[in-house]
């Protein structure tokens, strides 16, 4: 009976220490809940004062401090460090809030994070400012960015599209309000089109307009044509195109001026126009042309959109422009147009200027970061904004039958628009021909 129990004893430790292996690589948010959580909250816990000693994240106290440490508490005189005001867990890590003393900057935490990173052996470390004097540690414990699962409070809201995870764990959102126009690039294969499908999935389910520039024959985007307002697949229809969108631009500017107000959202809800949500696909082909003939029409259409970049914001008229490369090499108007181009996320890239067009002049130190992105890793992105802010982020794999399936489910929103009518595209694509049979069946003899 004892050699019984010895041995359930020895396969249920087994089978334990089995599952939590198993876990590790293919739950990691299960084992970090269950084992790495608690080991890594712990040991921050013993070690955060020699740790922040030892990265040189410490200042000298205060005369008075210093008084009242030698002559009261008869203790050693030692360095401050950040006080720890608040840890929280996460499913994906840790979050340290830390009050920063006179002396210390959040940069000089940003500086130290690898070296915290492998103190406390978790995955990585980012630092972030929340206000005056504080910041957060955040921790993630393992590759979020290895399998994306994206929370399921991350739903479309108002002009707020969640699209990728970033490695700390946050969702990372396009607001449309915050950042009315934005740049991705990419080269082929990098996971540009994969962050266009999670972008219009996510749009499809708002009540906003989508035009699509789409100069490859529409080959990318007359999929989804059931929630398009307006589809342009040649340079031609998109100079057409742009021009309505300008004169739709300077009516709206007419209503704004009429009820004495200087956004859209300042407009009673009954007068206020539907928001639209221009997606230009592979932009180098409205600038690439073959005669010199074309050349005022290309100069015409970009200028075009360089109003809309602008001035379009206020009335509700955003641009999410998308290519491969982008840079002053495309020809006239180029460099103008992606001035006014605030949001970037720039994927893998074949020359480190591209990188540098896309993030050179908003956040120089993320271009590192871009040069860095492996090919195995397609939807791996780097983003940033005018304040210099950046981050690494993934998009969740999604097929384009799933994000047709969305735009077919929600047609119902697509805003029937009078100016668009021209650019409306075919609701439904023709189904494709099916082959003919190798063998032709030969009837019955009777």
């Amino acid at each position: 009976m004892a050699d019984v129990v010895t041995w359930l004893e020895a396969g249920t430790a087994a089978a334990g220490a089995g599952g939590i292996g198993y876990a590790k690589y293919r739950a990691p948010r299960v084992y970090w809940s269950a084992v790495g959580l608690p080991v890594t909250w712990g040991r921050f816990t013993w070690t955060y004062r020699d740790t922040m000693e030892v990265c040189g994240l410490t200042v000298q106290p205060s005369g008075f401090r210093a008084f009242m440490s030698r002559n009261l508490t008869r203790r050693e005189v030692r360095p401050v460090p950040p006080k720890v005001r608040r840890v929280r867990p996460t499913s994906t890590g840790l979050r340290v809030t830390l009050r920063l003393p006179a002396g210390l900057e959040p940069a000089d935490l940003s500086a130290s994070s690898e070296r915290l990173r492998h103190a406390w052996g978790v995955h990585s470390v980012n630092v972030a400012e929340t206000k005056p004097g504080y910041v957060e540690l955040r921790m993630t414990g393992y590759d979020v960015l290895k399998r994306v699962k994206m929370p399921r409070n991350a739903t479309p809201r108002d002009l707020i599209v969640p699209v990728a995870l970033r490695e700390d764990g946050t969702v990372f959102e396009r607001d449309y309000r915050k950042i009315p126009m934005a740049l991705t690039l990419g080269a082929n294969s990098s996971g540009k089109s994969m962050y266009q499908r999670n972008l219009i999935k996510g749009l499809a389910k708002l009540p906003v307009g989508l035009v699509g520039i789409d100069c490859k024959r529409g080959v990318e985007q007359s999929r989804y044509a059931p929630r398009l307002s307006a589809l342009a697949t040649d340079r031609e229809s998109a100079g057409r195109l742009a021009d309505a969108l300008v004169t739709e631009m300077e009516d709206r500017f007419d209503l704004l001026a009429l009820y004495g107000v200087s956004d859209l959202w300042e407009l009673p809800a009954e007068v206020r126009p539907v928001p639209l949500i221009v997606l230009i696909d592979e932009v180098a082909e409205l600038f690439l042309v073959t005669s010199r003939k074309d050349e005022a029409a290309r100069d015409h259409t970009v200028m075009q959109l360089v109003r809309l970049g602008q001035m379009a914001r206020a009335i509700g008229i955003y641009l999410e422009v998308c290519g491969q490369r982008f840079g002053s090499d495309l020809g006239k108007g180029a460099t103008a147009l992606r001035a006014q181009l605030t949001g970037r996320v720039v994927h893998r890239v074949n020359d480190k200027q591209t990188a540098e067009m896309g993030l050179g002049d908003i956040a120089p130190d993320a271009v590192v970061s871009v040069t860095g992105i492996r090919a195995d890793r397609p939807g791996v992105a780097v983003a940033g904004d005018a304040s210099g802010y950046w981050s690494r982020i993934r998009t969740p794999e999604v097929t384009p039958a799933q994000a047709a399936a969305v735009c077919r489910e929600f047609a119902h929103l697509t805003p029937q628009l009078p100016f668009l009518a021209p650019f409306r595209p075919v609701g439904q694509m023709p189904p494709m021909p099916t082959a003919p049979p190798l063998v032709r069946p030969e009837p019955d003899g009777e």
